[in-house]
């Protein structure tokens, strides 16, 4: 099964600032919907189905590094994975790259907490869902190095092979 989700979007005109670059707020929107889309797609798991049983998750920290501009009708690239799982929170990062995936634009890591509908309170995720999510974080990723800064080393790492790569190629 695939840990590492993936999906392509178009930045669109109205999402843009002055400088046709995305506008960093919407960075926040392009990644949680992506997210939503890869649970969906991947995982067969409608946020909507856990929301009509009375639970769901809120948002308790993002914490978001922005290396490179993503433009007015650029294609790009979202990645998604768990990096931590829990029963009292669940810390997804989200990446946000060009096309080619060779260029590293921005990393987000959020931190969500299980919530109940009825109450508004925090709760633990059940049982059932901790079964589910339990085989679905990234396996390569180093438990005491997950810091936005060092993840960010860690993808550019991997990503300037590729860009290397991918330069001689076309040449």
């Amino acid at each position: 099964m695939q840990h590492l989700l993936e999906s392509f979007y178009t930045v669109r005109f109205s999402d843009c600032d002055p400088f046709r670059h995305l506008n960093n707020a919407r960075y926040i929107d392009y990644f949680l919907n992506a997210r939503e889309d890869h649970l969906k797609h991947y995982y067969d798991m409608d946020l909507a189905t856990f929301y009509k049983k009375g639970s769901g998750w809120v948002v308790v920290q993002h914490e978001i590094n922005y290396l490179r501009p993503a433009a007015f009708n650029e294609k790009i690239c979202i990645r998604t994975g768990l990096l931590e799982i829990s029963s009292e929170h669940l810390l997804v990062e989200m990446t946000l790259l060009d096309e080619k995936k060779s260029q590293l634009k921005a990393l987000m890591h959020t931190t969500f907490t299980p919530v109940s509908l009825n109450t508004g309170k925090r709760e633990a995720h059940s049982n059932e869902f901790m079964e589910f999510i339990s085989d679905k974080a990234l396996a390569d990723v180093d438990k005491e190095a997950i810091s936005v800064k060092e993840r960010i080393e860690y993808w550019q790492q991997i990503i300037r092979p590729l860009a290397i790569t991918q330069s001689i190629i076309i040449k």
